[in-house]
Order: C-alpha cells, then sequence, then structure tokens
C-alpha cells in the first residue's frame, strides 16, 4: 500500500469536504499541494489543513515530485484542462463532477486518462453512500428482482458559487449541477451494462435571474425498458433534499439521505454554527445530519478509489461513467429544447448489447399467468390472472 500524496485543486466549498475526508479517511494520506487561483485562498486553505504546499500554477501542482495523486475540485469549465495536465505528468486523477460541461469534453478527458494510461476515477459521491451501498448490495443480490424504475431527487435552494449560476463556465443549469447525481444513482441499480436510449425532459427558469435552468424534470429509458427518472431544483426551500426509490418485479426500496434521517431538533435562538449544507436557518425546526461525510458518500468514495489504485483495478465509478453521464445529460438539454424524446449519443458502447425487454410475466399454472394476487378483508385470497390461450383478464377468489 502506497502511501496517496495529493495534489488537491481548487480551494472551494467541495474541497473543504474532500480534505477533511482524506485527513482522516487513512492516516498516511495526506494533501501535501493545493493549486487555487487565487494566491491568498490557497494561502488560506493551506494554513486551515496544514499543507506544506499552494501554488496559483496548475502544472506545477500536479507535477510536483512529492505528488503521486491528483484531485480536481474546480469549476467545470477547467475540469478538461486540469485532467490534461494531470494525465501528461503520469499521476493518478481524479475529478469531481460533472466530468465535463457536456460529452465532447468528458470525452477527451476520457481519451487523455486512457491514452495516457494513468488511473482515473470520478469522483460521484452519492453512488457510495452508506444507504445506497447497502441498497445496491441488495440489488445484486436479487432481492428485488429485475429493476424496472428507479427515482432520484435531489432539490435545495441554489449553489454555493457565482460560477455555477453562469451558463459558460458550468454548463448548464440544475440538470448538469444535480441531474449527474440522479443519472448516475439509477444506472447503478438499473445495471450500468445496460445501454440508455433516450430521453424525455423539462427544464425551465422559474425563479432565479439567470440564464441556464433553475428546475428539471428527466426520464431515460434504457434498453432493457428500465425508466430512470430524476426530479432536480435550485428552487427548493428548507435545505437540500436527497432522496431515492428503487422498485423491482420484487420489492421496492426507499432512502432519504437527508432533512428525514432521525435527527430533528427545534431551537428558538439559533442553533449557533453550521447545521447542515444548503440549510437556510440555525432557527426553528432543523434537520442536523450527524455525519456529512458518511450521508454523502465520500468516505467510501475515497476509499474504493484509494483501495483501487493500490489493488491495480478499476473503481466501481471512472471517467468512462462520467462520460456517459454527460451524453445524457446532452440528451436531456435536447430533449427539454425540442419537447420531444432525444437519443443518447455515444461515442461507444461498453457493455451489453441486444437486451431483451424486462418481462413481467409470471406463470400461475400451465394455461394461466399471474397479474396480481391479494388478500381480502374476508381473509379470501384474490387472484388476477390472464388465460395463455385467450389473453382474456379474470379473477378467482380463494377461501
Amino acid at each position: 500500500m502506497k502511501d496517496k500524496k495529493i495534489a488537491l485543486l481548487g480551494t472551494g466549498f467541495i474541497s473543504d469536504f474532500y480534505t477533511s475526508t482524506l485527513h482522516t479517511l487513512r492516516s498516511n494520506d495526506r494533501v501535501v499541494m493545493v493549486y487555487s487561483r487565487s494566491d491568498d485562498r490557497g494561502k488560506r486553505f493551506a494554513e486551515k489543513w496544514d499543507i506544506p504546499h499552494y501554488t496559483t500554477d496548475l502544472k506545477k501542482a500536479v507535477s510536483h515530485p512529492d505528488v503521486n495523486t491528483v484531485i480536481i475540485g474546480l469549476p467545470n469549465h477547467l475540469h478538461r484542462e486540469a485532467v490534461i495536465a494531470a494525465a501528461e505528468a503520469g499521476k493518478a486523477v481524479l475529478c469531481t463532477k460533472p466530468l465535463g460541461r457536456n460529452a465532447s469534453e468528458a470525452w477527451d478527458m476520457l481519451e487523455a486518462v486512457e491514452n495516457s494510461g494513468v488511473f482515473h476515477g470520478y469522483l460521484e459521491d452519492l453512488v457510495y453512500t452508506h444507504k445506497t451501498l447497502k441498497a445496491l448490495k441488495s440489488v445484486q443480490n436479487g432481492a428485488l428482482g429485475e429493476i424496472i424504475w428507479v427515482r432520484s431527487r435531489e432539490t435545495h435552494p441554489g449553489p454555493h458559487s457565482d460560477w455555477f449560476w453562469i451558463k459558460e463556465f458550468s454548463g448548464g443549469g440544475a440538470i448538469v449541477d444535480m441531474g449527474c447525481h440522479c443519472i448516475e444513482i439509477a444506472r447503478n441499480f438499473i445495471g450500468k451494462d445496460i445501454r440508455p436510449v433516450e430521453v424525455m425532459c423539462w427544464a425551465d427558469t422559474q425563479v432565479k435571474p439567470i440564464d441556464a435552468e433553475d428546475h428539471g424534470i428527466g426520464l431515460v429509458r434504457y434498453e432493457n425498458g428500465a425508466i430512470g427518472q430524476f426530479e432536480v431544483s435550485w428552487n427548493f426551500r428548507g435545505g437540500m433534499d436527497l432522496r431515492d426509490e428503487v422498485s423491482g418485479v420484487e420489492g421496492t426500496i426507499r432512502m432519504d439521505h437527508f432533512l428525514r434521517t432521525g435527527f430533528e431538533m427545534f431551537t428558538s435562538v439559533g442553533e449557533g454554527g453550521y447545521v447542515a449544507e444548503k440549510a437556510e436557518t440555525d432557527k426553528g425546526w432543523l434537520f442536523p445530519v450527524g455525519d456529512e461525510v458518511g450521508a454523502l458518500g465520500y468516505d467510501n468514495m475515497f476509499y474504493d478509489m484509494f483501495e483501487s489504485i493500490d489493488k491495480g483495478k478499476e473503481p466501481m465509478e471512472g471517467f468512462y461513467d462520467g462520460y456517459i453521464v454527460n451524453a445524457i445529460i446532452d440528451a436531456c438539454y435536447a430533449s427539454a429544447q425540442s419537447k420531444k424524446w432525444a437519443p443518447v449519443q455515444l461515442k461507444t458502447w461498453r457493455g451489453k448489447t441486444g437486451v431483451k425487454k424486462i418481462s413481467g410475466l409470471v406463470d400461475y399454472d400451465d394455461k394461466h399467468y399471474l397479474i396480481k394476487e391479494e388478500r381480502l378483508p374476508n381473509g379470501t385470497i384474490k387472484l388476477i390472472l390472464k388465460e395463455k390461450e385467450t389473453g382474456k383478464i379474470i379473477q378467482r377468489e380463494l377461501g
């Protein structure tokens, strides 16, 4: 196991979260270099986290001789430049979400790391939450049967920094900012080897005085007939709402990651400090999060990345995943404009091909399919059946 000596690119909100995780997860892994576009911010960040080096020179940061791993926490429009610099320096590179502003940028980054042969990881933290990993294990064990529908929701009052609100820098609004999370969550449950085929999306700017969308809802149809549904908004009041639902032919999972987690507090005078990410107030009913690093998946995410580097294997999330997500988001924006289903355009597909549509046909006996079975209040069992030969729908009651 080789200690990770990290060049952290960026000194914004996400970099604080990353560093707090990195400096506590595995005792010998440390950020040894921080890059900031501001000398003052870089100096303050380095002092805060006891980082020995800081610089405003990107290439100097990634090529520093002490550094073997680069973590990118920069605004979206700077990802491509940073990834290419890290790949050219021969360093393992981990990039925050979304990988690019669009699929074209993401493809350039994927080619850069694959051509150079460096390790690459896509820092999609929300697929690494403790609840999500537990749910994924249940799905992989067959507890829900085939997955037919996944709904993922992320809403809050809006992001922290100015660049998020500028379409030129971010690549879009709430969809590229948070839809990337929701889309990848659905892909993990449906199966990342199942091809996304087309998208139907609505997006609008309802409240904020910006050019990009502040609200979006989308449906992603997969080759096997499964549907991934996302809901994202920068207009939701009351904090950050993260929820996922997974529906299979044999069961259902519901998860609430923020707001309704069993930790509630009322204060008339104020909590007196930080409550939780995107919390709008520190008075009244509050919903603190006991362990945000765990609730948002940062601990499991970096553990997976570093263990994968050590063992020479692919992580759960790589740049190809980031590229697929960006391609789906591109289709979302195309659909929102055309008001029609838009195809997901991929330069290459590395998953299954010719996948059959999920079939819900369940034999009741040799002459009938079972549609539904339920127990009535009087204790009898009602069966809804379909005759195989005629297609007729019938019902029976079993005393």
